[in-house]
């Protein structure tokens, strides 16, 4: 008798799920992972995007213990309040691009989403701007599951299915590559009803993607003309990914909101929350007539969660974590583009710690992964057919090499076949 699995998978289609294997992961230690028959893998996605300080670590276990001894959590709606939460969003701020920032938290990355685009809409209504209700995003990008990430979702198979439209009719999709193709359509739609350009710095979903020359400085050009705010989606890139505390810093974004979830806690456990600048968070904090944002989340500013952010930042700090990424971004860049030419590889792209392997036309990435599995090597596929490498920052030189050794081995491989 098949052994019963009452668990939904996410992304995946069940009938395949359940006809097996399926790879169930036990543990986790410091760059690698174990699955329940004994194999150990090195993570060299860092799980979904999210484990930055890698796994096992006991300082955090023993923080949300202490934390769970002492108080599991208290909710921070109206005047009520838990320290962690108040010394993570401190934090939090400390590193933020811009001064005088201030902290939403959520439950995660597609909470976060959800909140900086209904801020921006509220915003908006309180400047007496009520056109002002459209959101632009990127094609190709994605920005979570909830209705609203899932209306400006640039990935089709994320977006269709619900009935016609999108769930949130409000949206605007533009060229990811092309500013020009981006700014025509955002100037045939007319600039003036754009409420916030929503993007991710560094594209993770759809495919690894750094930023075309010149297309985020013309997007800054294009918000002052028109009186929109920008929004980065740094889900993935908050936090260290490219050698920097925000990804908007490195690539000189200066968005209004920032977004962020994964690497706030290294994904020991959920937590995400919105970052947001004066230019927005002013009107809320200021005089007795100042209006309220209608926000909040059960678990918002989790007690337990934010003392395992708290600690999880502490040891980006005290370890240079970030310093570590800025000195593996050349190694993870040299052994990558040592993949170009390869019959089985069409591009390449890398920026911080985080690499895209865009394979050939015909080469299945599902095959790419399997084999690079028995090679000791864990990787993801994303949907458009790329190899996802974005490793834990504690990851080493030799390591690096070995998860480009194994994609070639892997890609030499699957072409034979």
């Amino acid at each position: 008798m098949p052994k019963k699995n009452a668990m939904w998978s996410a992304q995946a289609h069940m009938p395949t799920v359940l006809a097996g294997p399926q790879s169930v992961i036990v543990k986790g230690e410091g760059a690698y992972i174990t699955t329940a028959e004994g194999e150990r893998l090195l993570d060299a996605a860092g799980g979904l995007w999210y484990a930055n300080v890698g796994h096992g670590r006991v300082e955090i276990a023993e923080a949300a213990a202490e934390q769970l001894r002492t108080l599991e959590t208290w909710h921070i709606f109206g005047k009520y309040a838990n320290q962690p939460a108040l010394d993570l969003a401190n934090k939090i701020a400390s590193v933020a691009p811009f001064d005088d920032a201030k902290v939403i938290f959520t439950s995660g990355g597609s909470d976060s989403v959800d909140m900086a685009l209904k801020l921006a809409r509220r915003h908006w209504q309180l400047q007496g701007r009520p056109e002002k209700l459209t959101v632009v995003s990127r094609k190709d990008g994605y920005h979570g599951l909830h209705a609203y990430g899932t209306s400006v979702a640039g990935l089709a198979f994320n977006r269709d299915g619900f009935g016609p439209g999108t769930l949130i009719p409000e949206t605007l999709l533009v060229d990811q590559w092309d500013i020009k193709a981006a700014e025509r359509t955002i100037r045939e739609f007319g600039g003036e009803k754009i409420a916030a350009f929503i993007t991710e710095p560094v594209m993770g979903v759809g495919g690894v993607v750094p930023p075309p020359a010149g297309y985020f400085e013309r997007i800054k050009e294009l918000a002052k003309e028109f009186g929109f705010l920008i929004i980065a989606d740094e889900v993935v890139t908050a936090f260290g990914r490219l050698g920097t505390w925000t990804a908007s810093e490195r690539l000189g974004l200066e968005p209004d909101l920032i977004t962020f979830a994964k690497g706030v806690t290294s994904g020991y456990l959920p937590l995400g929350g919105v970052i947001v600048a004066p230019s927005v968070s002013k009107q809320f904090y200021e005089g007795a007539d100042a209006p309220i944002l209608h926000q909040g989340l059960t678990y918002s500013g989790h007690a337990t969660a934010a003392a395992v952010g708290l600690k999880n930042l502490e040891i980006l700090e005290r370890e240079d974590l970030l310093g570590r990424v800025r000195e593996l971004e050349p190694v993870l860049a040299d052994e990558l583009e040592q993949l170009r030419g390869h019959a089985g590889v069409k591009d390449v792209r890398h920026i911080g710690l985080m690499g895209g392997v865009v394979l050939a036309d015909g080469i299945s990435g599902l095959d790419v992964v399997g084999a690079l599995e028995r090679r000791g090597v864990h990787l993801r596929n994303l949907p458009n057919n790329i190899l996802q490498i974005s490793p834990p920052f504690i990851i080493t030189k030799d390591e690096l090499r070995i998860v480009a050794r194994g994609i070639r081995d892997a890609l030499d491989e699957v072409v034979v076949q």
